[in-house]
């Protein structure tokens, strides 16, 4: 009887290389470099749609403000523990850096630099309403990003009511310009002090629509006044 041979062994493959660790965890370094290609990737793309943006093009700004408006009103919430006043300023902020995109210096981050426009819009603001939302000793800190500040101390100054009153005089003198869909909500907002959601039932429009004309009004009425304003 003849002797039967057990066939060869197949060699197995190696197992794969992981780039985890012994607890299945991405090593700390690595995480880094991941994070930092994330930074540089997004800051390619908001170059190329402020480029965009800067030759007119309406999509780009609108891409920019989908993309930061979230993180913008969430850092301003932390200032201003008032949801519609909260919107207001995160309008005011992209309206600001819509219309300084011009002297955006590129070699900054461009969330570093809209932080640094809505911080000073709501100190503005913060100032005017004297607003206790905060402890001023505690930086602040935006979510996702490096970018931190303290409220600078606060002084008195004599004339301030009266370049308060010449300020509200012209803003009021601009308002009487804007068309009169736009002029109707700016004023229902500011002077009648409504949310947005009794202005929008009160005209019977979409509330997305009432955002979008009070945004309208506000861009119309910051590229009337800017180069006046800064004056006083």
């Amino acid at each position: 009887m003849a002797k039967q041979t057990r066939p060869a062994r197949r060699p197995q493959p190696e197992p794969a290389t992981s780039p985890q660790g012994p607890s299945g965890n991405i090593p700390h370094n690595q995480t880094l470099s991941i994070k930092e290609q994330q930074k540089a990737e997004s800051r390619a793309e908001d170059s190329r749609l402020i480029q965009a943006a800067l030759k007119g093009n309406n999509t780009a700004y609108k891409r920019l403000m989908k993309k930061y408006h979230d993180a913008i009103y969430n850092f301003i919430y932390r200032m201003v523990h008032d949801k519609h006043q909260v919107e207001d300023l995160t309008q005011e902020a992209f309206i600001k850096a819509f219309g300084s995109l011009s002297s955006f210096n590129e070699e900054y981050a461009f969330s570093t630099w809209l932080y640094k426009i809505a911080t000073n819009n709501s100190i503005d603001y913060i100032r005017k309403r004297k607003l206790q939302t905060y402890s001023i000793d505690k930086p602040i800190e935006a979510k996702d990003s490096d970018y931190s500040f303290e409220l600078p101390d606060d002084s008195y100054e004599t004339d301030k009511d009266m370049i308060s009153d010449q300020r509200a005089h012209m803003l009021n003198e601009a308002i009487k310009k804007l068309p009169e869909k736009y002029r109707k909500v700016i004023h229902m907002r500011h002077v009648d002090e409504k949310s947005y959601e009794e202005i929008a039932i009160q005209l019977k429009l979409p509330i997305g629509t009432v955002k979008a004309h009070i945004f309208r009004a506000r861009e119309m009425l910051y590229k009337s006044l800017k180069d006046r304003i800064r004056h006083y």
